[in-house]
């Protein structure tokens, strides 16, 4: 009975990432946003709506390197989704910084997120919204530790 239900959650976690990556480009690459990728819209999350962010606190957010991202950005910026400033404290910082079109897709991609947030907990108690968040954070653990084995495994 515990193996059939270890290999149902297998099973329900694959078929969870498919749907949610095939649902996420559907839902938030539209018609409007035709012009970047997906990939782009978790930048544009990254960089989020607060205060400016660096080159390197947006790349340790996404787990990429500067080098990469900055080839993204240069797409973003050319399609007027962010702008880069110069810090004023420090010349070899560059701040980047949403534009009003940017911050358009960073809601529009945050609204997708709240509606799959809310279908996820509908129906939950406080106490099983706990026992979910404890689950997710072990699954999380988990992938960031195998993660980090396996970069280490290939680099060596």
């Amino acid at each position: 009975m515990v193996q059939n239900t270890r290999r149902s959650i297998n099973e329900l976690l694959i078929s969870l990432f498919n749907h949610v990556m095939d649902m996420e480009a559907k839902a938030v690459i539209t018609e409007e946003y035709r012009d970047i990728t997906n990939n782009d819209m978790h930048i544009i999350e990254a960089i989020g709506v607060e205060e400016p962010r660096n080159m390197s606190v947006i790349a340790n957010r996404l787990s990429v390197t500067v080098s990469t991202l900055t080839t993204n950005m240069n797409g973003l910026e050319r399609k007027g989704y962010i702008m880069r400033e110069r810090s004023t404290k420090d010349k070899r910082v560059v701040h980047v910084l949403l534009t009003d079109k940017g911050r358009k897709a960073f809601y529009h991609h945050r609204d997708f997120h709240k509606k799959m947030i809310r279908a996820i907990v509908k129906g939950l108690s406080g106490e099983e919204m706990e026992i979910l968040y404890r689950c997710l954070v072990n699954l999380d653990s988990f992938l960031e530790a195998e993660g980090g084995e396996c970069g280490r495994a290939s680099s060596t």
